[in-house]
């Protein structure tokens, strides 16, 4: 978790399985997409450093993060990779639909969790404003997208 003290895309690389001969499949939320594209960047760009083939990166898109469930159910059921990477990004408005989103992508995928069938990364960043999540998809607070990466990697 980033915060001022913690750059998040910090770990142990050694700590990190190879992943060669494994398949992810990268969700991305289109909205913020400035944010999120860049956190996808940051996520292919890890795989890749762990022996991850270009053609074993599937990359999807979505038009924005409560949509992010929907996609991992479904290449969950059509048996399409190893582990899923989820990449959205809410930033706070002045209406309540912050919170709505928020709630629901993370119970949406904790729900797939609890099935059991495959990894589904939360990478999410839900942040006060744009400044905030830019600091967290390649700023000065690290890439919410490599925590992602690092942590399917692990997972699988």
């Amino acid at each position: 978790m980033a915060t001022a003290l913690h750059n998040l895309s910090e770990y142990d690389a050694a700590a990190v399985p190879s992943g060669k001969g494994r398949r992810f499949v990268i969700v991305v939320a289109e909205w913020n997409a400035q944010v999120t594209n860049a956190m996808a960047e940051g996520a292919i760009k890890t795989l890749k450093q762990y022996d991850v083939a270009d053609d074993n990166i599937i990359i999807k898109h979505v038009p924005g993060t409560f949509e992010l469930t929907f996609a991992a159910a479904k290449c969950i059921r059509n048996n399409e990779c190893d582990a899923v990477i989820c990449l959205g990004c809410v930033i706070q408005g002045e209406t309540r639909h912050f919170d709505f989103i928020c709630e629901g992508v993370a119970n949406g995928l904790s729900a797939l969790n609890a099935e059991g069938k495959i990894p589904v990364i939360f990478g999410v960043l839900t942040t006060d404003n744009l400044q905030q999540a830019l600091e967290r998809s390649g700023g000065k607070l690290g890439n919410k997208g490599i925590e992602a990466a690092v942590t399917a990697l692990k997972m699988i």
